[in-house]
């Protein structure tokens, strides 16, 4: 749904003081009803249902100058009910013209030059048994850079056909020094995607301070596409290491169907046993529908061989945008 000419009179901030004489508000939604469960030895966690609701409120406008101005904000009951903010999700100022770039600061749910882009190939299926969803399985999640809070990230005006270039930047925090970041894109080989980041991580304490870089590349070839990745993050305490490799290959059947197989790997500084995962999954989009099913398989979730590290998991669910 849209809410037409909402005039934008000002937009205030430590660095910028700027109007818009108009512009608009517009509103995204999502829902979605969501079947699972968990089964691995002494343990049958049965059948669960959820749902998933957000709504994304979007205003946007020029200023005189030609220099677009947009403020986003999400409202997302899942996230964040543990801390004042509630149901008030990521938020985000962007600046933007052909000639300057893109400039966004996130004051909640921003990403360093490398969160932007290491989401494993296979879509992060740790995550399904890091205990996120609840306290059904305890595993050791990926680490990484940050979340962003209250930073920036710069996208450099396009220079070379195909080549983008992310600069990021976390402005200094108790005890701990500022932490830049930059990432590097190449798309100008037809159906090639490859891309480089490296961000620093800095916590004022050397032992958790160090980078953070992660590549991706994905081929496109027909119905198939072939993708890489690989994250690796590195501090001072080397049992705190973690790198995370992935795989997935995805078939698109028609415009609606499509299957994707997919592994992930962490491993962690210190540990001789890697976690591993895998999955398989279909969708089936039609309209601002898609029907989706998936089974998992984790092993070694806690980067030890005992029997009860094992799990498996299932998922069907039903999405809406609007």
């Amino acid at each position: 749904m849209n809410i037409k000419k909402v005039g934008l009179t000002a937009l205030a901030a430590s660095l910028v003081s700027v109007s818009a004489h108009a512009g608009a508000v517009s509103v995204a939604g999502g829902a979605s009803i969501n079947a699972e469960g968990y089964s691995g030895e002494n343990l049958n966690a049965g059948t669960t249902f959820s749902m998933g609701n957000q709504l994304t409120f979007t205003g946007s406008g020029e200023l005189d100058n030609g220099m677009n101005v947009s403020i986003s904000f999400v409202l997302d009951q899942g996230d964040d009910t543990a801390i004042a903010s509630g149901p008030f999700d990521s938020h985000s100022v962007t600046v933007s013209s052909d000639e300057m770039g893109t400039l966004v600061f996130s004051g909640e749910g921003g990403s360093s030059a490398t969160t932007a882009m290491d989401a494993s190939a296979a879509g992060n299926i740790w995550d399904t048994f890091d205990g996120a969803r609840g306290t059904i399985v305890t595993a050791v999640a990926q680490s990484d850079s940050g979340p962003g809070n209250n930073s920036f990230l710069y996208t450099l005006p396009s220079m070379v056909d195909g080549l983008g270039i992310d600069l990021s930047y976390k402005p200094q925090g108790s005890s701990a020094e500022s932490a830049t970041g930059y990432g590097v894109s190449y798309t100008g080989i037809d159906g090639l995607t490859a891309k480089y980041s490296s961000t620093d991580i800095e916590t004022g304490v050397s032992g958790t301070s160090g980078d953070h870089t992660a590549w991706h590349l994905s081929y496109v070839y027909g119905p198939v596409t072939a993708t890489a990745t690989n994250s690796e993050y590195d501090v001072g305490t080397a049992s705190s290491d973690q790198e995370l490799s992935s795989f997935a290959i995805s078939y698109t059947i028609s415009d609606e169907l499509s299957v994707t197989y997919g592994e992930d790997t962490i491993e962690k500084g210190g540990d001789p046993t890697d976690a591993e995962y895998s999955v398989i999954s279909a969708s089936y989009t039609a309209g601002g529908m898609t029907l989706s099913a998936s089974m998992k398989e984790a092993e070694n979730v806690n980067h030890t061989t005992a029997s009860n590290e094992d799990f498996e998991y299932w998922s069907l669910g039903a999405s809406f945008a609007f």
